[in-house]
């Protein structure tokens, strides 16, 4: 008998299919029923690749070697997956298996990954997908009664394709490229270059440069008290004239440029009697839309702190392992025209907690033909995040926490808006006005589910709600206070605020709806943007700092270049959100493929072009003058793209040292003291990574400092007079002591060096503190050490440095016992702090396994790596949210 292959995307999927199906055998790496085999990828198995007789042996980094077009790809096997590859084909070929069931997610990723294993089998079966928006039973049986035929998702498959390629010519070329023009003068420096990540970037940059360049500027306003017969109320000031003007975003009706204005403001009305009007209005709001991934990343990241990477494990696990969320990685946020009776399904199956909001939605009839909720022309293959109606069952505080964002935001898109009573006071003193403002809320409306009753807001000029006034009432001016501030400049990007800024390519656009319409045209998909964020942060172009996301100096110099060379599309967030959108168009078989792959391939020229034919070895910026003056004859230092260059003599420093570039601030200090350090982030000839010191030599020059003479000197006898000795040397018996950043023999510095014993005081960026080099010299080991940051994986681990029998220092782990480590354990149940998410308490504990993280039910064990004593809480909700993911 005839079988189909079905192939889910990853184990998980292919179980959940068995149990709703049915009638299935478990082999040992797939399933096998009447009439279907049943296995699964493991993500990506295979990658792209240039065709052997295309590829480069020698000379990649070379622009006589570019650009790489190949006129097509060849996939490779992804070397740790191979394995399952190869079950796969031979599952595809096998003689009974006449078609193939693609269930890999529903998305261009799944499609990718189940396009290249078909193309790589050579297989010539006809295939059907399989189309899931939730992984019920229910809704995994569905999908199977009406599943599409492969034709149908051509556009799909295409813009997967080409999204892959694209990536892979704008990345390879443009790093490639980039990285010769930053390597012509010597030496070789790594620039990477993605077709989504450097635009990103370049937005982060942006602001960067706005927020160095502000000038805060100085301004006043002016609050008055008012006394009438009912009491008193405060009013600020206003320009009834006032018109905003496009090129000041700090102007306001309430801001004063000159304080003699604001003096002779107040001098006027101070003491004078005043009259009031006022004007009540209603206004109503409506409920923020469904979520789809972005947003709900954004509110994550606003409410609990978690990173963009965090929350899609989570909305993926709530959906993939809990199936009490519909497909997370969509960008839509409205739901199919024909959905109502599943809303109302859904509506009467959510849990206890809920059931009275949706009994009231129920009972009321608010699930109606509304065009902000159900809506075909704004769902794609996908539509917003709603709960399935499965009864969720042992979800942790962090998944609940998830969970309950999503149901609440679905129970409040069916109530009514929420209304207020918004009351406007304008108080004149001649000609002066003074406005005071109050809102009460009068109707709740969908502000009940998040359990706000009728209630009074704050005024914005402080007041709970307006004192009551007597109409025509003269009143008395008790007080006016001038208030003195400063503009501010724009703030740091953090996730919440990036994610907004990729969604609008580049244009920070509040408005939800307006957001919902330009999300087509964004930096990359709403499944992507998690990771090229985590990519940048890898790569060194920017770093967390709290919440705040900032850029590097290696970020400045890559958005300098490309400015500079004229490569507009890898610095335009609205040219970049342009190829989204024909990605788009392309899966709706409104663009062809070759079209599109046409125009990456011109742009790919183009890229290499402007870097071959730029001549000169530095590019215009806006570049920084240093605080600290020339080391060589006092002028002023000024950077340009490649060095710190004297702008009155020929000395002149290179910003980037062993791959890593210097910030500003580095520099100026080492010019200002002559040494600085010890740094980290070098890497050798090797591509090992070391930290060193950097000092100045006789030119003036900056060098590495490891303690050693210069080139050229005799070393010259060392004066230890001054010190006191911190032990016995391990390999001759003479005295150590501190030089430079080592601890060295006396007997291995100066003329008649003897020995080589040397340690570093600061070892893969763990300081070497003097009282743990007298214990290890003196007693064979040091405490436990915990801030050693692995050069190969760049997580943290704790180890004891000890000396052997010859005098060489080295690394010994913690003890394992029972075949588990048996790390440094901490006091049973440390605190380490509160979770953001509910308040509760994350703990430290010390179990079978060694140390793990606690919040609510779920564990999380620490990496062997990772000291427990040092552990932040950040790290323990990372950790916590990864197992919640996995589970």
């Amino acid at each position: 008998m005839s079988k189909q292959l079905i192939i889910a995307e990853k184990p998980s999927v292919a179980q959940d299919i068995a149990r709703a199906l049915g009638g299935f055998q478990k082999e040992k790496d797939y399933f096998e029923s009447e009439h279907y085999v049943l296995s699964s990828a493991v993500g990506h198995l295979l990658e792209l690749t240039l065709p052997e007789e295309f590829e480069v042996k020698r000379g990649k980094w070379s622009f006589a070697n570019l650009p790489v077009i190949p006129p097509h790809f060849a996939l490779k096997p992804v070397e740790k997956t191979e394995d399952r590859l190869k079950m796969l084909t031979r599952l595809i070929k096998r003689k009974d298996v006449d078609g193939l069931i693609n269930a890999c997610d529903a998305g261009r990723e799944g499609e990718l990954i189940f396009n290249y294993i078909a193309q790589h089998s050579a297989t010539k079966k006809p295939v059907r997908r399989l189309w899931l928006q939730s992984m019920t039973q229910g809704a995994i049986r569905d999908g199977f009664a009406g599943l599409r035929a492969g034709e149908e998702m051509a556009g799909l498959r295409a813009a997967a394709i080409s999204r892959a390629e694209s990536d892979w010519l704008i990345g390879i070329n443009g790093t490639r490229a980039m990285t010769a023009f930053n390597s012509k003068t010597g030496g070789f420096h790594l620039t990477t270059v993605g077709r989504v990540q450097t635009p990103t970037l370049a937005i982060v940059v942006e602001r960067e440069e706005r927020i160095r360049k502000f000038v805060p500027r100085a301004y006043w306003e002016l609050e008055a008290r008012f006394a009438g017969g009912k009491g008193e109320y405060v009013g600020r000031w206003f320009d009834e004239k006032f018109k905003k003007v496009d090129d000041d975003e700090h102007a306001t009706a309430y801001r004063l440029w000159r304080q003699p204005s604001a003096e002779t403001i107040r001098a006027a009305c101070l003491d004078q009697p005043a009259k009031a009007t006022e004007e009540t209005k209603p206004t109503s709001q409506l409920s923020p839309l469904l979520y789809d991934l972005t947003s709900l990343q954004r509110e994550a990241n606003g409410r609990f702190g978690f990173s963009a990477k965090t929350t899609l494990g989570l909305a993926q696990a709530l959906y993939e392992k809990h199936k009490v969320l519909t497909y997370p990685r969509t960008d839509a946020r409205a739901l199919p025209e024909d959905y109502l009776p599943t809303v109302k399904e859904v509506l009467a199956n959510l849990p206890e907690e809920y059931a009275p909001l949706a009994a009231t939605i129920l009972e009321k009839n608010w699930v109606t033909q509304n065009k902000r909720i159900f809506n075909n022309a704004k769902i794609s293959d996908h539509f917003a995040i709603i709960p399935t109606g499965n009864a969720p069952k042992s979800l942790n505080e962090i998944e609940q926490k998830l969970y309950d964002l999503v149901t609440r935001r679905f129970l409040a898109v069916f109530y009514p808006a929420a209304e207020y009573s918004v009351t406007t006071r304008v108080t004149r003193i001649v000609e002066h006005a003074f406005k005071t403002e109050g809102k009460v809320l009068v109707n709740p409306g969908w502000l009940a589910v998040y359990g706000k009753e009728a209630v009074v807001e704050d005024d914005e000029a402080g007041g709970p709600s307006l004192t009551p006034i007597v109409p025509g009432e003269t009143l008395a001016t008790k007080s006016v206070d001038i208030k003195a501030a400063f503009t501010r400049p724009p703030a740091r990007f953090n996730e919440a605020t990036l994610l907004s800024a990729m969604e609008g390519a580049g244009k920070m656009i509040e408005d939800e709806e307006l957001r919902a319409a330009m999300a087509g045209r964004g930096l990359g998909t709403p499944a992507t943007r998690a990771q090229i964020i985590e990519n940048l942060i890898s790569e060194v172009y920017m770093h967390r700092e709290g919440r705040d996301l900032i850029p590097t100096a290696k970020a400045f110099s890559l958005i300098t270049l490309l400015r500079g060379l004229g490569v507009k599309e890898l610095t335009s967030p609205e040219l970049t959100g342009g190829w989204e959108y024909k990605l788009a168009q392309m899966e709706r078989g409104k663009l062809s493929r070759d079209e599109f792959m046409g125009h990456i391939a011109a742009l790919t020229q183009d890229i290499v072009d402007r870097a071959k034919r730029y001549e000169s070895d530095t590019v215009p910026g806006d570049f920084a003058i240093l605080r600290t003056p020339c080391p060589k004859c006092g002028g002023v230092v000024k950077e340009n793209y490649k060095k710190f260059a004297c702008q009155a003599c020929d000395w002149s420093a290179w910003k980037i040292v062993a791959g890593r570039q210097f910030e500003v601030a580095e520099m100026e200090a080492l010019l200002s003291t002559g040494k600085i350090g010890p740094l980290t982030g070098f890497r050798n000839k090797m591509g090992r990574p070391f930290d060193a010191e950097i000092r100045l030599n006789d030119d003036k020059s900056p060098e590495f400092d490891f303690g050693q003479p210069r080139e050229g000197e005799e070393a010259a006898p060392v004066d230890f007079s001054g010190q006191e000795s911190l032990g016995a040397c391990p390999k001759c018996g003479a005295a150590v002591y501190e030089h430079g950043n080592s601890f060295v023999c006396e007997r291995s510095v100066g003329p008649e060096k003897a020995c080589d014993f040397r340690s570093g005081k600061l070892i893969l960026q763990q300081p070497i503190e003097r009282a743990q080099m007298q214990k290890l010299l003196a007693e064979g080991k040091t405490e436990l050490l915990t801030g050693f940051v692995s050069a190969r994986t760049k997580r943290k681990f704790s180890a004891f440095l000890v000396r052997d029998k010859a005098g060489k220092v080295g690394f010994e782990f913690e003890p394992r016992a029972e075949g588990a480590a048996k790390r440094a354990a901490p006091a049973p149940g440390k605190e380490i702090g509160a979770h953001p998410a509910d308040g509760k308490p994350v703990t430290l504990k010390s179990g079978r396994y060694g140390p793990y993280v606690q919040h609510g039910k779920l564990n999380a064990t620490l990496p062997k790596e990772m000291d427990p004593d040092a552990v932040t809480l950040e790290q323990a909700i990372e950790l916590l949210a990864i197992k919640a993911a996995a589970k």
